[in-house]
């Protein structure tokens, strides 16, 4: 029988997001593993607030938004605070009840520089390579080391002689000036960019150059899992040194036990959402 198709809402509705979710759905597992993570970085958490201060969202919180945005390939905060205005399964995840009200996204992203600093990302990442640890899923004995271009959030129009040639742009250009490259040579060793000096020209296989940094990760080879992250500037020799700073960081095997191989892989590009 057709069943009649009403306009009208319900005044009232009692839903519990917790029935709504299925019990195999992947975030189950990854809300599980991270609020245990949360929990022992309680006594950090406390120490990046004072007492008094008007009360901000809750570092728990911005953190596992931070993890959404991650994992579901959100391209901006803006956009983030609207999926989770809207989406029931972002808002459990959260722990918001469908009645709350959701941040504005200036103030979702004004909370983000007092989390999302390097001790505290450091601190998150090592909770959960300890989890992997407890679970023996991470061994001692063999490991890969890859290394992945980010595209800096600088143009290349930003270049400039490091020495000063290079006449600056006029008050009348605007924040991006027109600049010709023709016939002219961009290298780090003469010019560096106004906008981000730490950033470096690079290419992947001798194709167009970019400014860039470079990631580093450390995978144990076992079960795939990385087991540590490190970020560098774009050098020729940026790899090798990351992979001994990582491995003498995190690589501890046991007494006796031979002592570990590291093999390199080599450079990848990522897009530039991927920047820091």
């Amino acid at each position: 029988m057709r069943s009649t198709d009403h306009k009208q809402s319900r005044p009232l509705s009692y839903v519990n997001l917790e029935d709504r979710i299925p019990r195999d759905y992947p975030l189950r597992r990854v809300k599980v593993l991270a609020d245990l993570v949360f929990r022992s970085m309680s006594t950090h958490f406390d120490a990046l607030y004072a007492e008094g201060e008007r009360p901000s969202i809750a570092p728990e919180r911005r953190l596992r938004a931070s993890l959404l945005q991650c994992l579901f390939s959100i391209r901006s905060e803006r956009a983030l605070v609207e999926h989770i205005d809207f989406k029931m399964i972002y808002r459990w995840f959260l722990g918001l009840t469908l009645d709350e009200a959701i941040w504005d996204h200036s103030m979702f992203s004004a909370n983000r520089d007092r989390l999302h600093k390097e001790s505290m990302m450091r601190e998150f990442f090592g909770g959960v390579v300890a989890i992997a640890e407890w679970a023996e899923l991470v061994s001692d004995e063999h490991f890969s080391v890859v290394g992945s271009l980010l595209r800096a959030w600088a143009s290349r129009k930003s270049m400039a002689a490091r020495d000063g040639s290079d006449e600056p742009p006029g008050p009348d250009q605007g924040r991006n000036p027109e600049a010709d490259f023709r016939c002219k040579k961009r290298s780090n060793a003469i010019h560096l960019s106004r906008t981000d000096p730490d950033s470096r020209l690079a290419s992947k296989g001798g194709g167009m150059a970019f400014l860039s940094y470079t990631t580093h990760a450390l995978a144990e080879n076992r079960h795939g899992l990385i087991v540590d992250v490190h970020t560098t500037a774009a050098t020729g020799t940026a790899e090798r040194e990351a992979a001994l700073v990582m491995v003498k960081r995190s690589v501890k095997p046991a007494s006796g036990s031979r002592k570990p191989i590291v093999r390199q892989i080599g450079v990848t590009t990522l897009p530039n959402s991927w920047a820091p």
